[in-house]
């Protein structure tokens, strides 16, 4: 990229980071965000968290700088983040979701690693850094290399240089890493691991921007289908077999192996547990960034399960000859959407009298009935004595399926399987009998999870009059998928 004068400018009126710098909100916008998305690492976060989220943030800063400061409420916020002049979030639908729910853009994350970058660090490591260089170019240079007697040589070199690190060992000479060489490395793992995660995000921004791309160019397709399917085919093709797609599959790949992520897991384990590590005081969710690696990945592949699933859509012959009249309707709804796109008219622009049509059949129709004369008897009224109970209209509760679905997924991040009793045991039952039949219409829902009828399993649990209660149900297996 040429950093002339003329591109600096216009990144500094069009990109989002850029204008997220240069806002008067920039503290509380970025501290914000860092605190609620990147450091737990959550990728979509309901619109309703995360007004209550930025709700309390706002009443804290109120304390401290006036009650004049920030005075719009958090939804307003939060739709000013994400209106197209601003572009700090990503504002978006479900699919079977009626609430909007919000998402970093990776110009955001890339703005706030800039800031965290300013901090000042304890140290600055230079040694790991050279030797991880080193080592990709010495991989670069092998793997590259297509004369088999040069490839054997460096083999060859590095089995002696082995044995000769085995004779020392049995020896008893142990080269040990100092403490400073392993602060370091350490420092060099974290740092790697946040820019992974952040990358993650920048991909599946790219597959989204891909998906956007199809739906503009099914919108405004006016030729044959055939040559459409085929130009659609060949984009995403070519996406799949680019630089990032091939990276990010090798990348999916290795991840998914079980032996890998044991592998992480032990490692991980050990080097939290060493001295040096844990003068650094690190941060706890580093344990699991395997998992939160996972996680992220599993995002850019729902973005890239909707692409198919369009293209699934497009391709339902019978479907689209049976609505072709219906189609070119919202055809022409989005072709006229798409040309205002980047210059939105002011007020309302376009009404829609009714979402469906009103039917009437004659037999439906209610036969006269003459009205009846009410006899109302001249009776003195007198106030009645009321003993019922009202506590029962405000003991009502919901059990939320949301949670109880966190639950499973935080515990399959240990191990491969878990009973619904093993789970209950860590999380135990706070809404008793309803919590219950909501994690067995969970496993009804789930896909991978097995309800042995042969076996039988006792859930105990302690009600809020302090009564122990225990139901016997099949055995419920829950598994990672």
């Amino acid at each position: 990229m040429n950093l002339d004068a003329l591109t600096l400018d216009v990144l500094r009126r069009q990109h989002p980071a850029w204008r997220l710098l240069l806002a008067d909100s920039a503290p509380l916008v970025a501290s914000f965000f860092h605190r609620v998305f990147i450091v737990p690492n959550v990728r979509v976060m309901s619109q309703a968290d995360l007004a209550e989220a930025l709700e309390d943030t706002l009443f804290a800063l109120r304390e401290q700088l006036g009650s004049a400061a920030y005075p719009k409420a958090a939804t307003e916020y939060l739709n000013d983040w994400a209106a197209n002049d601003r572009g700090w979030l990503r504002k978006f639908y479900p699919p079977g979701s009626d609430e909007p729910h919000f998402d970093l853009t990776p110009a955001t994350e890339k703005a706030i690693a800039w800031l965290v970058s300013l901090t000042e660090r304890s140290f600055v490591g230079t040694e790991s850094r050279l030797l991880t260089l080193f080592e990709l170019l010495r991989q670069m240079n092998e793997g590259s290399e297509a004369d088999i007697p040069t490839r054997l040589r460096e083999l060859h070199k590095r089995r002696d240089e082995i044995d000769a690190e085995i004779e020392r060992v049995e020896r008893g000479d142990l080269p040990l890493m100092n403490d400073t060489a392993v602060k370091e490395r350490f420092q060099q793992f974290t740092g790697l691991a946040r820019e992974l995660l952040a990358d993650f995000r920048e991909v599946e921004h790219n597959f989204r921007s891909l998906d956007r791309r199809v739906r503009e160019r099914i919108a405004l397709w006016d030729g044959a289908k055939g040559a459409l399917l085929q130009d659609i085919m060949g984009e995403r093709d070519l996406i799949a077999e680019s630089d990032q797609g091939r990276s990010f599959r090798a990348f999916w790949d290795f991840l998914m192996s079980q032996a890998r992520q044991e592998e992480l897991t032990e490692l991980l384990d050990r080097v939290l547990q060493l001295a040096p590590v844990a003068e650094l005081a690190p941060d706890a969710r580093m344990r699991r960034v395997h998992y939160d690696w996972l996680e992220a990945g599993e995002h850019a592949q729902r973005t890239v399960a909707q692409l198919s699933q369009q293209l699934r859509r497009f391709l339902d012959d019978q479907a689209y000859l049976e609505n072709r009249r219906i189609m070119d309707i919202l055809r022409g709804i989005e072709a006229g959407a798409l040309a205002v796109r980047d210059r939105p008219p002011a007020g309302d622009f376009m009404a829609i009298a009714d979402t469906a049509a009103g039917i009437d059949l004659p037999m439906e129709r209610p036969l006269y009935s003459p009205p009846l004369k009410p006899a109302i008897a001249s009776v003195r009224l007198e106030a009645g004595e009321e003993s019922a109970d009202a506590a029962a209209l405000y003991s009502q509760f919901v059990v939320d399926k949301a949670m109880l679905a966190r639950h499973v997924r935080q515990a399959l991040q240990q191990r491969a399987q878990i009973t619904l009793s093993e789970l209950l045991e860590d999380q135990p039952l706070k809404q008793g009998l309803a919590e219950l039949v909501g994690y067995m219409e969970l496993a009804a829902e789930q896909g991978g999870t097995l309800i042995d009828d042969s076996i039988e399993d006792l859930v105990t649990w302690q009600s809020s009059d302090g009564v122990h209660k225990r139901a016997r149900l099949p055995r419920v297996i829950f598994s990672r998928r």
